[in-house]
């Protein structure tokens, strides 16, 4: 083999997407993370970066392929762990305090993170208790961390210098010469809605990551104090407001434009046609079978009451069939009382069925669970039930299930 060939072979890019699974081997929980955090190589930027896409409010992670070819596989690991603190501890989605300066916060989440991954990463990274870090205590908090940091003479005196005069300016990106090696500078380039939905797409990643590490009987390296805070976090009570938020961005053909003009019926060729542009078209199935007691079903329309103060949405009851009689939309701001209109079995398949067969964006179902897994639906589908029903679920789903307390009839 000539040292020509030789040379292409070591510059082949480093694909992270092949490596991942090997280098969370032993990470239970933080592999289960990664599975729903998309991944891409950037070699716009020096290092790595994690935010949230503006146009979808997934979570998504850059990297440049030509840095990680040199590091070893436990700086590799610990890069990732990293960036997926920074979504843990909702870095990524405003935690930052109002008025703060950019680049001072973001060496203070750095400093918060790295305390946890001592000895794993890259050599000059931000760690408490080194450097020009050394009277930093490991293990405290981004805002504690920011606190001494703004009390830092010799800090902010260096950051001055890179910032030509104002504390703070610049990207901050890259190893040299600051020690913070991924980027943060695509944080603030989203709206506070898509924040707040990305932050109820993360409390549902972190849900299902932390049972499968609980099913392990192993977080890995995760501390017992964070360990704490998810479980904290994911037991809270659910904001319906940046669920439906949440569930109507994501749904398969929610507020999108049509592209294609119509031609012009009457003046074809010489003036434009209209572009539609059509509002997400939700379902929401409500159970009326036997095994729905009166205070779940007052609790369903107590939730609905709430999701009719931001959208429009057509109520579908059910038992084993639909009953279509009693098909209604429930228009934006009404306020109803529950009612009960069937008392029989229960078969998902019904409205699966009856949504499948119009042109629905998203179908939420109210209901006890207590019946089979239905067919697949054509449009994205969550379950509403209460917390006994979502512990014990009649069959297994991936899809979303939202837990709520019965009220009294």
């Amino acid at each position: 083999m000539t040292i020509e060939k030789e040379k292409k072979q070591i510059q082949i890019p480093f694909d992270l997407n092949m490596h991942v699974a090997r280098l969370l081997m032993n990470e239970p929980f933080f592999a289960a993370l990664s599975r729903r955090i998309d991944k891409s190589e950037n070699r716009g930027i020096p290092t790595a970066a994690v935010f949230v896409d503006p146009k979808t409010a997934q979570f998504h992670m850059w990297y440049n392929p030509e840095w990680f070819a040199g590091l070893t596989d436990t700086e590799r690991a610990a890069v990732l762990k990293h960036e997926f603190y920074h979504l843990i501890f909702e870095h990524v989605t405003g935690r930052r305090p109002d008025g703060e300066n950019m680049m001072t916060w973001n060496y203070a989440t750095d400093l918060a993170i790295n305390s946890h991954l001592q000895g794993e990463l890259p050599e000059g990274c931000l760690m408490p208790g080194k450097d020009m870090f050394a009277e930093y205590v490991p293990y405290q908090s981004a805002e504690q961390y920011l606190k001494q940091l703004k009390q830092d003479e010799n800090f902010q005196n260096k950051d001055k210098e890179k910032g030509k005069g104002q504390p703070g300016e610049g990207e901050g990106e890259g190893m040299p010469g600051n020690g913070q090696f991924d980027s943060h500078a695509q944080w603030e380039e989203v709206d506070q809605t898509t924040k707040e939905i990305a932050k109820e797409r993360l409390k549902d990643a972190l849900k299902k990551a932390s049972e499968e590490s609980s099913k392990s009987n192993s977080w890995g390296s995760i501390p017992s104090s964070v360990r704490k805070e998810i479980l904290d976090r994911i037991s809270g009570t659910i904001d319906w407001r940046k669920v439906l938020r949440y569930f109507v961005k994501t749904s398969q053909r929610a507020n999108k434009t049509s592209t294609i003009k119509r031609i012009n019926r009457r003046y074809p060729y010489i003036h434009p046609g209209k572009k539609v542009k059509r509002q997400a078209s939700i379902a929401i199935s409500i159970d009326q079978s036997g095994s729905v007691s009166d205070s779940m079903l007052v609790s369903f329309f107590a939730e609905l009451n709430k999701l009719s103060d931001l959208a429009n949405f057509t109520v579908i009851p059910f038992d084993t069939t639909v009953a279509e009689d009693k098909v209604y939309v429930w228009k934006k701001g009404e306020k109803r009382k529950w009612e009960r209109v069937r008392c029989g079995g229960t078969c998902f398949n019904a409205p699966t069925e009856y949504v499948n067969a119009r042109n629905f964006d998203g179908h939420i179902v109210l209901t006890d669970m207590e019946a089979s897994k239905p067919k697949a639906s054509k449009c994205q589908r969550m379950w509403m039930t209460t917390k006994e029903n979502a512990a014990r679920p009649y069959f297994k789903t991936n899809e979303r299930v939202i837990p709520i307390e019965p009220k009294v009839a």
